[in-house]
């Protein structure tokens, strides 16, 4: 027992590359889903249980084959390229988001254990090389790594510092974040190189006066992207609120117009029961009806009903554009915008293709009618949005009208329902039907959940 227990120590106390190899393999079971963790709570990303599990799996086997398959420095881009490909399939976050979720979490683990290697090393008074050849010296900082890193990830989570990059932002604050970003990696790795190579002669003070300059510029950093967030959020707020309080001034009048005129309604209808002409009184409720559907759209179209500031705004302007050009828009709306499984920005710019389409479309129509419908259907597990219109020309391709370059309106590119198509082909969930009768012109986008 005792010469086991001494072979055990010259194992972990000695120079030994394959016992560190074989260390390597549990470390992964911690350091991957620790990544994971981080990188869901720095970048907001939806994830299930089934997506953690097949991202870790892969991982871990990727680091198998890094470390025990691949001479560096092909392991590290393997390790880089796979990681990317894994998170972009799996979690479908954006490119730019992408590439910082595969870089953060490892200059982030890079940061931690380089700023705290210097005293590390000058406490236990060991050399550069014997802590990167010796288990006893590198298992314990591989530890207190973890549980800074965990730490870290723990406040990001509790404190609700997302980076929810690039996706609600103007063009000014885009670039302003990038730069930021782009020159604080730069910064990042010209210490990491400095550290690493100088790290016998820099006194602890330096290292100590890095680690503290680090943490500031991280949390300072994620401190002003979250305002930014907060202001671009609040002035699409702001919008929303115009643009109800425009559609509050058109109900009132409306109302008003209701109520002032509610005596001479009643005693129309009152004559014409008296006389008994019920087709002049069908004629007349048919006028009436229609009125009245324009007081019901715009008792929909707020901001209580459609949950999402851009989309409201959207929906507002574009029925604001509509009834501009005389026409009638008829509009249904059953559905929650925070539960679509879509990304907002993509369903936005669908939207907002087929209304401009249906808007042209109805303008030059003698009808002049547009339907717009969204429900939630529990039974299909979709959510379906449907606009049709009158048209004029009814001789329209419903298949080439999706082609690049095709449009009937003069000084147009024809690009709109070819991006159309472009998202939807990115969506596995996400269907367009495109049908026509003798009357009307339909689109049907139907989302599955």
């Amino acid at each position: 027992m005792t010469e086991f227990l001494n072979n055990i120590w010259i194992a972990v106390s000695t120079p030994n590359q394959w016992l560190l190899n074989i260390i390597s393999i549990p470390s992964m079971f911690i350091e991957i889903p620790l990544t994971l963790y981080l990188i869901i709570n720095m970048f907001n990303l939806k994830n299930s249980k089934k997506q953690n599990l097949l991202y870790i799996g892969i991982m871990i086997t990727v680091g198998i084959i890094s470390t025990y398959c691949l001479n560096s420095p092909f392991n590290l881009i393997f390790n880089y390229v796979i990681s990317f490909i894994t998170i972009f399939i799996i979690f479908k976050p954006n490119i730019l988001k992408t590439i910082l979720a595969t870089l953060l979490p490892s200059f982030i683990f890079i940061i931690i254990q380089t700023l705290i290697l210097n005293p590390y090393i000058t406490i236990l008074n060991i050399t550069v090389d014997e802590f990167l050849t010796i288990a006893i010296y590198k298992i314990p900082i591989t530890i207190i790594t973890y549980v800074i890193v965990f730490t870290l990830t723990h406040i990001i989570k509790h404190k609700h510092m997302k980076l929810n990059l690039l996706e609600n932002f103007d063009s000014k604050s885009k670039h302003l974040i990038i730069a930021n970003l782009v020159f604080g990696l730069i910064y990042i790795c010209i210490e990491i190189f400095i550290t690493k190579k100088y790290i016998d002669i820099l006194p602890i003070t330096y290292t100590f006066s890095n680690f503290v300059m680090l943490l500031l510029y991280f949390f300072i950093s994620l401190y002003c992207i979250s305002e930014v967030i907060k202001l671009t959020n609040a002035t699409t707020k702001l919008e929303s609120a115009e643009e109800y309080n425009k559609t509050l001034h058109i109900l009132h009048d409306n109302v008003r117009g209701f109520k002032h005129d509610f005596d001479n309604i009643v005693t129309t209808i009152g004559g014409y029961i008296k006389t008994d002409d019920l087709e002049g009184l069908k004629n007349y409720y048919i006028q009436l009806e229609k009125d009245c559907e324009n007081v019901n759209n715009l008792y929909l179209l707020n901001p209580d009903s459609i949950n999402n500031p851009g989309i409201y705004n959207l929906l507002t302007s574009k029925y604001h554009d509509a009834t501009k050009k005389d026409i009638n828009v008829n509009i249904y709306y059953l559905m929650d915008l925070n539960e679509l499984h879509m990304k907002i920005y993509e369903f936005g710019r669908i939207l907002g293709i087929l209304l401009d389409n249906a808007i042209e479309a109805a303008e030059n129509s003698p009808e002049k009618i547009i339907n717009i419908s969204f429900r939630r259907e529990e039974k299909n597990h979709r959510n379906v949005i449907y606009i049709e219109n009158s048209y004029s020309n009814k001789n329209v391709d419903t298949e080439l009208i999706f082609n690049k370059g095709i449009s009937e309106k003069e000084n147009h590119s024809g690009i709109g329902l070819w991006e159309v198509r472009k998202i939807i082909s990115k969506n596995s969930n996400v269907n367009l039907f495109t049908t026509k009768t003798d009357s009307m012109f339909k689109q049907q986008l139907e989302i599955y959940f």
